[in-house]
This record gives structure tokens, C-alpha cells and sequence, in this order.
């Protein structure tokens, strides 16, 4: 009767979060048009643009979630991934004039994945396994160090940083933004966020779930738990790349602090 009851439990929770889910999609699908409605022209830009921020930084945020929520990794180098992406497509565009969407972005994903990678290389795949204050402290280290990197380095602008100074575009057409660039991030939200449900509801998120419950009973059914580890902080790097190359391009500047702690913190 008990097994019946945390079930039936379950699925209301469950009905409950999809219900929430639906509700927000569609308010984030229709909210431009609501906002003109609601304001005045100049009004309604001011808070689409300020919209499509926070749902940049929710892609940020849920870089984070699959780190630490569903991995169990206490990372503190979000933003290394975040801002290391945001500053190579701002250079690209300062001295290639490159901002087709079809190069920057994947470019940011794939700078925000290597870094991941190497981090992750150097925290969780040696000989032994990785205490949660060792992977702490080892992911704040990297980001401050590309923090004070950035703020010395008179290349990236030093303090000033580095102004993004073309725009992005599609197939040669500008995307200022407004209502278009809502649109680019509000896709690739919904996007990223249903992958992410899928991944953690797939066996391998299944397993992840299993190591936060017990890593060494996990380890004994024969799972590379460092390895699986490894693979979700590098999605997390990857997820926190492409945020930050459109948050470059949405911001028009990217400065030394969107590397550093505190902002990882603010994920």
C-alpha cells in the first residue's frame, strides 16, 4: 500500500511539473506579442530584449543543473566554458568579421566541450577518484585563472574587454536585437531543455541518478563512474559554450569577470 501511495505520489508530481512546463512554453512562445499589446513599442523591445537575456542565462543555468544536479559535481568553472566561448566568437567578429550563426555557434559549443574536456581530463579522470571539494576547488582555480588571464592580457581588451562588432546573422540577413533574436534563443532553449530531460531520463541518466544514491555500489555493478562523469560535465561545458556565444552577440561585449567565480556562482 506504501509502494502505491509514493507512486501515485509520483505521477502527481510529475503531471504537476509537465503542466508547468506547457504553461511556460507557451507564455515564452507568445510573450512578445503580449508585451506589444500590453506597452508601448519602445516598452515592449525593452523587455523582449531583456527576456531573451534571461533565457540565455537559462541555458547557462541548466548547463549547471546537469553538473551539479544530476552529476553531482560541485563545479565552480561554469563560467569558464561561458565566457571562454563568449570571448573567441568576440574576437572572431573584432578581427575576422566572422558572425554567420552557422560558424560562431557551433564554434562556441566547441570551444565550451574542449574546455570542459581538458578540465575534466585534469579533475576526474586520474588514478584516483575526485573528492567533491578537490573538483571545487580545482574548477574555481581554472576560472580565476582565465579571469586574471583576460584581465592582463592587453589582446582581450585587458579590463575594457572586447566589443563585439558585427552582428549576428543568418544566411547574410542582420539579427538585431528584438523579436528575432527572442526567437533564436527561445528555439534553442526549448531545445537544449527537452534533450536535457530526455538525457536524464535515459539509462545513462538513469546510472547518474544511481551514483548520487551510491557511487560504489554503482562502480561494483561495473559502470565507469569517472568516465560517465567526465561525459556530463563535458555537456555541461558544451551547453554553457553555446550560451555564451550568444550572449557575446546579444550583449555586443564580453568582459574579464564572465570567466571568473562569481559568475559560476550566479548560475
Amino acid at each position: 500500500m506504501a509502494s502505491n501511495g509514493n507512486m501515485a505520489s509520483a505521477n502527481r508530481r510529475v503531471g504537476v511539473i509537465l503542466v508547468i512546463e506547457i504553461l511556460m512554453l507557451v507564455l515564452l512562445a507568445f510573450l512578445p506579442l503580449i508585451l506589444g499589446v500590453l506597452w508601448s513599442e519602445d516598452d515592449s523591445l525593452f523587455w523582449v530584449v531583456f527576456s531573451t537575456k534571461v533565457m540565455i542565462l537559462s541555458l547557462f543555468g541548466l548547463s549547471f543543473d546537469l553538473v551539479w544536479g544530476y552529476g553531482g559535481l560541485m563545479s565552480f568553472g561554469q563560467a569558464l566554458f561561458f565566457g571562454g566561448a563568449g570571448y573567441v566568437v568576440a574576437v572572431m567578429a573584432r578581427d575576422l568579421a566572422v558572425s554567420s550563426i552557422f560558424v560562431v555557434l557551433p564554434i562556441a559549443v566547441a570551444v565550451g566541450l574542449v574546455l570542459a574536456a581538458l578540465l575534466a581530463a585534469f579533475l576526474l579522470l586520474g588514478r584516483k577518484p575526485p573528492s567533491l571539494i578537490f573538483i571545487a576547488l580545482g574548477s574555481l582555480t581554472g576560472s580565476y585563472v582565465a579571469e586574471r588571464l583576460a584581465l592582463a592580457w592587453y589582446y582581450l581588451g585587458g579590463q575594457n574587454g572586447v566589443s563585439v562588432t558585427e552582428v549576428l546573422t543568418i544566411g547574410g540577413e542582420p539579427l538585431y536585437e528584438g523579436t528575432g533574436f527572442y526567437y533564436l534563443v527561445f528555439g534553442f532553449l526549448v531545445v537544449v531543455y527537452i534533450g536535457c530531460r530526455l538525457l536524464v531520463r535515459s539509462q545513462f541518466g538513469l546510472v547518474l541518478a544511481g551514483l548520487r544514491q551510491g557511487e560504489d555500489r554503482t562502480t561494483f555493478l561495473g559502470y565507469r563512474v569517472q568516465l560517465m562523469k567526465a561525459l556530463m560535465f563535458v555537456l555541461g561545458g558544451a551547453i554553457a559554450g553555446l550560451a555564451g556565444g550568444l550572449y557575446a552577440f546579444h550583449e555586443g561585449f564580453v568582459w574579464p569577470s564572465l570567466l571568473g567565480p562569481t559568475y559560476s556562482t550566479q548560475a
